[in-house]
């Protein structure tokens, strides 16, 4: 009903959110009562978190340095030479190599490459102050090499994963 007041007008003639008439919805008798909803929501949410944040140091696989290298895989070898070290990853298809500074800081000339036998060589060469790659090859049943450079010292791992 409308009466001229602003804001919803219920059947007895209060206004405001307690007279509110809901849209597309039917008014209710006057005696009727309502059920109650609890939202347990919040509850369940307070037990579940501090499950959960204690699950996720579980959840890390030891020996996998995904989050520091940027490649998927196990370590397959690491080589290291004066200014850094090169690393080789190994999963079931692929091989992934990068280049990682030993004192990371002012930027500095750093490459990888990587090469399955019988592929193309996939590098990354470029002025970086952490790490150069990562760069992943197809390497189902296949040999790899791989080679890092920081500045002008650089290393070889000669055909692995064979």
């Amino acid at each position: 009903m409308f009466d001229g007041t602003v804001g919803p007008v219920s059947r007895d003639g209060a206004t405001g959110p307690a007279g509110a008439v809901r849209r597309g919805m039917a008014a209710e008798p006057a005696g009727a009562v309502k059920p109650v909803r609890r939202r347990r929501l919040p509850l369940v949410g307070l037990l579940v978190l501090p499950l959960l944040g204690g699950l996720v140091p579980l959840l890390a696989v030891p020996g996998t340095a995904q989050a520091a290298s940027g490649c998927s895989g196990r370590p397959a070898k690491t080589v290291e030479f004066s200014t850094g070290e090169l690393r080789v990853y190994k999963s079931r298809a692929h091989a992934c190599a990068v280049t990682v500074a030993k004192k990371p800081g002012k930027r500095r000339t750093m490459s990888v490459t990587l090469q399955a036998r019988g592929g193309r060589v996939v590098s990354d060469k470029g002025s970086y102050t952490k790490m150069a790659g990562p760069v992943t090859v197809n390497a189902l049943n296949r040999c790899v090499r791989a080679t890092g450079a920081i500045g002008k010292k650089s290393v070889s791992t000669g055909w692995i994963l064979c």
